[in-house]
């Protein structure tokens, strides 16, 4: 069976077979199926062209955050000279939760980081100018608090030269790039450092203190920190602070002190 149509135009008939209908029909199915499955496909390739963008990334590095710290009493290893108005405890960094927010493993390295607090009580600010602090073990060890260069030197192995002074008060922060050293690694070191040179009144300073324990096994058990140098508003030195660290090793939460037992 063939339909006849007119051409206008030259007057003439066309036919056209029925067959012709049935495969535009299809094609007309066909496709917007071709074109969602070429959809698909390309939503697919984008997903996982971001995928493995992902994973070829390189990892954001660590940044340091400084732990907040709280009011010197709030510790366990201090020391108040309630006369004085002043207190300074020490919180060890020697477990591994703890030791979670440093880049460096302190550690590994042989490095013992303690979290040190001044708190100032009084009306006048005191001075840490001329402040030293010193760990010394049960078997009288005497450590003092490392400098930057002294952690980097371990970092990377460097032979320490003998013109070169590897101690000092104070830690003093460095500024130059350390060879084989990451940035977050040296800004971790340089700005985790208790860098204060004072403590206003009613204020808290706090930063970290590292000491070089390599080879000490317990350094905690028995030991004491010892800080001198500390002068109040007048230029008077204080009272040298001691620190016992075994406070810090058996204290308790929620214990009460051995003088409030019955």
């Amino acid at each position: 069976m063939a339909i006849l149509f007119n051409r206008p135009a030259a007057g003439h008939f066309s036919v056209i077979r029925p067959g012709i209908f049935a495969v535009a029909a299809e094609r007309s199915v066909v496709c917007p199926r071709i074109i969602e499955n070429m959809r698909s496909s390309f939503r697919l390739w984008l997903l996982a062209a971001f995928v493995v963008l992902a994973l070829l990334a390189p990892a954001k590095e660590k940044e340091w955050v400084a732990p907040k710290a709280y009011h010197a009493k709030t510790y366990p290893a201090r020391d108040a000279h309630d006369d004085e108005k002043v207190t300074i405890a020490v919180d060890p960094y020697d477990m591994p939760d703890k030791a979670s927010i440093f880049t460096v493993n302190y550690k590994q390295e042989g490095f013992l980081p303690m979290l040190f607090v001044i708190s100032n009580d009084g009306s006048q600010p005191i001075s840490l100018a001329d402040m030293k602090v010193e760990l010394v073990t049960a078997k009288r060890v005497k450590i003092p608090a490392a400098v930057p260069d002294d952690i980097y030197r371990r970092i990377t192995r460097e032979p320490v030269r003998g013109d070169n002074p590897s101690r000092s008060p104070l830690p003093i922060p460095r500024k130059t790039v350390k060879q084989g050293v990451k940035k977050n690694e040296q800004n971790e070191i340089e700005n985790s450092q208790f860098l204060a040179k004072a403590v206003e009144p009613n204020a808290t300073q706090s930063g970290f203190l590292y000491f070089d324990v390599e080879g000490i096994s317990n350094p905690l058990a028995g030991g004491h920190l010892y800080v001198t140098g500390i002068r109040d508003g007048k230029g008077q030195e204080l009272l040298f602070f001691d620190i016992p660290l075994e406070k810090y090793l058996s204290y308790q939460p929620g214990a009460k002190p051995a003088s409030e037992q019955h």
